[in-house]
């Protein structure tokens, strides 16, 4: 990514005027299967696929095949957070017949611990005291009540007094959290969101798919979810991707996603955000696949400048 760790602090380096608007009417940069980079493809095929992949998966080249396509993100959490990444879309699973409640990351094959990520990120978030993270659990797979229990507490004992409880969404600005010293939203698409006063739920954090392998489409779609968001009271995410079918990755198996879809469509992709504006009816979030790849993250950012423009336009 284009000036490494410059954008580590980019929250606290807005401008006061900004500090003060909700950040649901802010640019923010966000990566889609944000743990996928830690994908092993000696472990074992994740729950979130068909019984048809689960039974060719068996043969070891079809597991790297897998992880070509499965793997989103090249930069380690750290490396995103460093680079402006404030938004991560998270999919969990427990390994079916694994003793005890362990939770991993999953695209396909299995990740990480969670528990591990989340260290990763609560020591970035303990060295940069102004930044505030966005975490959406939105998929969770092969997970029973205990299960979550145990993700849950995980959850508070690596975050602790960071973690940022349940409020009006227009109320949580930078000045808000600062003041409070938290550092992480929790967004928890699960009933038992309604237990725990830091977990927020999923409607908060609407994402809109437009699952199509065709970037105009996905423009068009982009458009009119934006057009739709709600005015108060939530978040929302755009999610810039473009999602392989099954004939695509067939007719593409040993390129990966990377060198098809994306390579391709990001510079278009990249050049409708350019064209994007913050507030409240505008963009919040912007999710990407790779963001590495191009400066993705500054790009997002930089669409700030324009609710400064507009405050001096009305003053």
């Amino acid at each position: 990514m284009a000036g490494e760790g410059s954008n580590a602090e980019w929250m606290g380096s807005l401008p006061p005027a900004l500090r003060s608007l909700p950040l649901s009417n802010l640019a923010i940069p966000g990566s889609h299967d944000s743990f996928s980079y830690w994908v092993d493809d000696k472990s074992p095929v994740g729950p979130d696929q068909a019984t048809t992949i689960k039974r060719l998966a068996k043969i070891s080249l079809v597991k790297k095949i897998m992880k070509k396509w499965a793997v989103t993100q090249n930069l380690t959490f750290k490396e995103q957070l460093e680079g402006g990444i404030r938004y991560f879309d998270l999919r969990v699973s427990s390994k079916p017949g694994e003793p005890g409640q362990e939770i991993y990351f999953i695209h396909g094959l299995f990740g990480i611990k969670v528990c591990d990520g989340l260290m990763e990120i609560n020591t970035f978030l303990t060295h940069h005291s102004t930044e505030v993270i966005f975490l959406d659990f939105n998929h969770f797979y092969a997970m029973s009540n205990s299960h979550h229990v145990y993700l849950i507490n995980r959850i508070q004992e690596v975050f602790g007094s960071k973690l940022c409880t349940k409020e009006c969404v227009e109320n949580v600005t930078l000045n808000y959290l600062w003041e409070k010293k938290q550092q992480v939203l929790i967004f928890y698409h699960h009933p038992l969101h309604e237990d725990y006063p830091f977990l927020w739920p999923g409607n908060k954090m609407p994402a809109p798919w437009a699952n199509t392998t065709n970037v105009h489409k996905l423009l068009q779609f982009l458009e009119t979810t934006l057009g739709e968001r709600a005015k108060h009271e939530t978040f929302h995410v755009s999610q810039a991707i473009l999602t392989p079918r099954v004939r695509t990755i067939a007719r593409h198996l040993l390129q990966g996603l990377k060198n098809t879809l994306v390579h391709r469509n990001l510079p278009t992709i990249l050049g409708w955000v350019k064209t994007q504006k913050p507030g409240i009816m505008g963009v919040n979030i912007i999710t990407s696949d790779f963001v590495e790849l191009v400066d993705f993250a500054a790009s997002v950012i930089a669409l700030n400048d324009l609710l400064l423009e507009e405050g001096k336009s009305r003053g």
